[in-house]
């Protein structure tokens, strides 16, 4: 198992934290990531589990905090409940105390995929529970920015909650300069050397051949930590209530959030295009994807890379174009990545395959390049689809895994083959290669 270090405090300093072990019984190590670390606990008083997570830096802990109490002002069954917060002072992290929750929803998918699907029934239940999740947090104002299956917790009745806001931001406020995480490391500025051999890595990986020309700075500019705890860790509790690392969070200056947010697979268009000034639309984005997920039981865009996931992307909806996406041009990283025109995009219709129109319709009104036509998580719910038969089944009527991580040896060796970039898709190469200088450094064509 993964030990992670920390900051503050340290590896394990939980156990030397009388004002929490004197109320909290801690249990053993959940898992680990470069800004928390997660045990399994008890509550003195009566027993209830509890999920004990140290922060090792206290403005992301006051942020995420700050955030679950705003939620939990919508009395909403569809986020996880923080229960106590120990602030952590100058030695010590803060711990924040949360309802245990030992399933997510990569956990459904696993199972869905390992029984060769899930009754319509089943998953349109879990569909609501995940669109009422991601309303609740939007009708408070705040974006959650890393929407994905293993932020999405599950309690062994049944029920779905969304958790890990350690990247939530509140858009009515105006974001500050975010401190320096301590022990946080720049990205590594490439050199044309290297970023050369990353492009011949890619080349040899891709499934997609439509790059014509990129730029150097993509290298730069490309959020450097997208896996979560779940990706690290060997734990069988490894994904719930992971802390997926802040990436680059002190580019966000007064008046902008950063565009590395999320986890690649679940990350809007605008934010690989290097977008600043975003909304909600952004979480919109990744709950297509998630629905997506749920139908088809595996990713719809896997990219292997930033570059990659945007040639997916393009490749089932199309070009990007004024036309497709009004402003897409003013993108700060729209100009340095070209990709060559799609004649005929495959369609969501080809890639969401044996589904309804009305499932299919459901993911075309979130998964859309214009962010101002994604239909809102609260117009969701009324969505035809949840009134035509079968009806979604009640939360307990549902078929819960038994538990996370029993016997997943199988899939977890299959899902990480996509985060390797070893999937089983045809590999195409890009072809021939020409370096051009320009002004802000030089541009390759593929």
């Amino acid at each position: 198992m993964a030990i992670g270090g920390g900051g503050g405090g340290g590896s394990w300093s939980i156990h030397g934290r009388p004002d929490v072990t004197s109320r909290y019984e801690v249990l053993g190590r959940a898992g680990s990531g470069a800004y928390a670390d997660v045990y399994r606990g008890r509550r003195r008083s009566d027993g209830a589990a509890v999920a004990l997570k140290e922060v090792h830096d206290a403005v992301s802990a006051q942020r995420e905090a700050d955030a679950l109490l705003a939620v939990a002002s919508e009395s909403s069954p569809h986020v996880v409940a923080l229960l106590d917060h120990f602030p952590g002072g100058d030695h010590d992290d803060d711990v924040l105390v949360l309802e245990w929750l030992p399933l997510d929803l990569a956990a459904v998918v696993r199972d869905g995929k390992r029984a060769g699907g899930l009754p319509a029934a089943q998953v349109k239940r879990w569909m609501l529970q995940v669109i009422e999740a991601v309303a609740a947090c939007h009708r408070v104002g705040l974006v959650h920015r890393d929407l994905k299956p293993g932020n999405l917790l599950i309690s062994e009745a049944g029920v779905l909650k969304v958790a890990d806001f350690g990247q939530a931001r509140f858009l009515q406020e105006q974001p500050t300069h975010e401190p320096e995480i301590p022990g946080a490391q720049e990205p590594e500025r490439l050199t044309a050397a290297d970023y050369l051999d990353e492009i011949d890595q890619l080349r040899a990986k891709s499934t997609y051949g439509d790059v014509d020309r990129m730029s150097l700075q993509d290298g730069n500019t490309s959020c450097f930590a997208t896996c979560s705890t779940a990706d690290i860790d060997d734990d069988p509790f490894r994904a719930s209530y992971s802390y997926d690392a802040e990436e680059d969070m002190g580019d966000e200056e007064s008046g902008a959030f950063t565009s590395c947010v999320g986890t690649r697979w679940f990350r809007a268009p605008e934010l690989l295009y290097g977008s600043t000034n975003y909304g909600q639309e952004i979480d919109l984005w990744s709950l297509g994807c998630i629905l997506a997920e749920l139908l088809n039981l595996e990713p719809i865009f896997p990219g292997q890379s930033d570059i990659d996931q945007i040639g997916r992307i393009i490749g089932v909806l199309g070009n990007i174009t004024e036309e497709s996406f009004p402003g897409c041009s003013n993108l700060p990283d729209y100009n340095k990545i070209f990709f060559n025109k799609v004649e005929k995009p495959v369609g969501l219709e080809a890639s969401i395959t044996n589904r309804s129109a009305s499932e299919v319709s459901m993911i075309k009104r979130l998964l859309c390049y214009d962010p101002a036509k994604r239909a809102s998580a609260s117009h969701l719910l009324n969505d035809p689809y949840f009134t035509e038969e079968p009806l979604p089944v009640p939360i307990a009527g549902l078929q819960v895994p038994a538990s996370k991580g029993e016997d997943d040896d199988d899939s977890a060796e299959e899902w990480g083959n996509f985060r390797d970039g070893n999937s089983d898709s045809d590999i195409d190469e890009f072809g021939s290669m020409d370096v051009t200088k320009t002004d802000k450094g030089f541009s390759i064509r593929f």
